[in-house]
């Protein structure tokens, strides 16, 4: 129903989902088994979710904060994905050096833009002269927001000028 929805952000989510079930059917050796089933008696999604899982003895999936907290007051087994990219991050450290490739301007005077593999924004402070280089940072600062990570940091050839 969502990849046909008049909505064109539930439909391309919609159709996204279709597509990764499809690559997971073709791509891996995990057996998919599409539910034609409904419970007319509940109307909420996240509940239908529940029940089913309770039903198949399955696992949700979700990055849904409060499917994942419906979930463990139901005792259903679930995977936050969030849960699991912020497990396998890498663990950076005030201190700790870096080699990273300076990509854009930040938002305040001076500042360059990196990123990690994992798309955690780094701001380089006294970075913009270094943009499409790479270069060596010392962290200065970790900040962890709900939108995910951010890390700090100043080039290392400014401290060897200190």
């Amino acid at each position: 129903h969502i990849a046909d929805s008049s909505d064109v952000l539930k439909r391309n989510r919609g159709r996204r989902g279709l597509d990764i079930l499809n690559r997971i059917q073709k791509e891996l050796r995990i057996k998919v088994e599409i539910y034609e089933g409904d419970f007319d008696d509940i109307q909420e999604v996240d509940s239908k979710l529940v029940k089913l899982a309770k039903l198949t003895n399955g696992v949700v999936v979700t990055n849904d904060f409060n499917l994942n907290k419906v979930c463990e007051l139901q005792k259903v087994a679930v995977l936050n994905i969030n849960d699991l990219a912020n497990a396998v991050k890498p663990v950076v450290l005030p201190g700790e050096e870096m080699n990273i490739q300076v990509i854009k301007d930040g938002k305040e005077h001076n500042q360059g833009v990196a990123y990690l593999d994992d798309g955690t924004m780094i701001v380089v402070e006294e970075g913009r002269d270094y943009i499409g280089k790479r270069i060596d940072v010392l962290v200065t600062s970790v900040l962890q927001t709900s939108a995910g990570r951010m890390i700090f940091a100043k080039p290392k050839l400014l401290e060897k000028a200190l």
